[in-house]
């Protein structure tokens, strides 16, 4: 069954609980992957009446939560507890097909990325390096990978390589245990496989003024698929118009479409 599926760090799904229906409303994706939603999963709004009758979720109050919502017919799958932090960072959910999605909210790692004066950098290295070890240990097949990786890979991931190497989200260390743990899964970039060159980015900072004219972005939202499906993708892009909207996350929603 063919599905478009959305990943959006929402940065409190209470808060902007408008901005996550305008989506649902304007784009219908058949599954919207969401994360930073900073609340309990029973005070997490409902949106079975846009058609999103199915949910599994994580929450916790004031601080991380991810929620898979969907079109679709799914049945929860389990969450993952990588670094040992007890936080509520990972769901999965199992389509009727067979095919798993994996939601993730990776850390963010704090300023400073020097584990030895920073914890939270630790912290994110701990949970990727885990990352990478759940997937070697557990081959991932018939599987979806999505969610804010807080890293941006790749030199044109960033609107500054140079500027950004000592910049926590693109230092080579955090791009160094990304890759081993994509390689450890044989996961495969969907949105740079379905647009592998140039600039683009899913992030931009409240900090910037005018974050539309600076454009100083990175692609810190990821879709993965295992090998074995990873052909059926296309249709990749980045909704960049809802960085824009009223009071908005500092994310824009990442798109891709599978026919499986």
């Amino acid at each position: 069954m063919p599905f478009t599926l959305a990943t959006w760090n929402i940065n409190s799904v209470r808060l902007r609980e408008g901005l996550v229906r305008r989506l649902l409303e304007a784009e219908a994706p058949d599954i919207l992957c969401l994360q930073e939603c900073k609340s309990p999963v029973e005070k997490m709004p409902d949106f079975a009446d846009l058609g999103y009758g199915w949910r599994v979720a994580r929450g916790e109050k004031g601080y991380n939560g991810v929620a898979i919502l969907s079109k679709l017919p799914l049945r929860e799958a389990g969450s993952l507890d990588f670094a040992g932090l007890g936080h509520a960072r990972h769901v999965a959910a199992e389509l009727e097909s067979g095919v798993v999605i994996h939601n993730f909210y990776v850390p963010a790692g704090g300023d400073v990325p020097d584990r030895e004066k920073n914890a939270k950098f630790g912290q994110k290295l701990d949970y990727v390096s885990d990352m990478a070890d759940w997937a070697r240990g557990d081959r991932p097949a018939r599987a979806i990978l999505v969610g804010d990786l807080n890293i941006a890979p790749r030199e044109d991931d960033v609107w500054s390589h140079k500027q950004l190497l000592k910049v926590v989200s693109h230092t080579p260390v955090e791009v160094d245990h990304l890759g081993r743990a994509q390689e450890a899964g044989g996961w495969v970039d969907v949105t740079r496989a379905d647009i592998p060159d140039g600039q683009l980015y899913s992030w931009w900072s409240y900090r910037s003024p005018d974050w539309a004219a600076a454009d100083k972005g990175r692609r810190l939202d990821h879709v993965w698929a295992s090998p074995d499906i990873a052909g059926a993708a296309h249709g990749s892009r980045i909704l960049r118009d809802a960085r824009g909207w009223e009071k908005p996350s500092d994310h824009a929603p990442v798109f891709a479409s599978f026919d499986l």
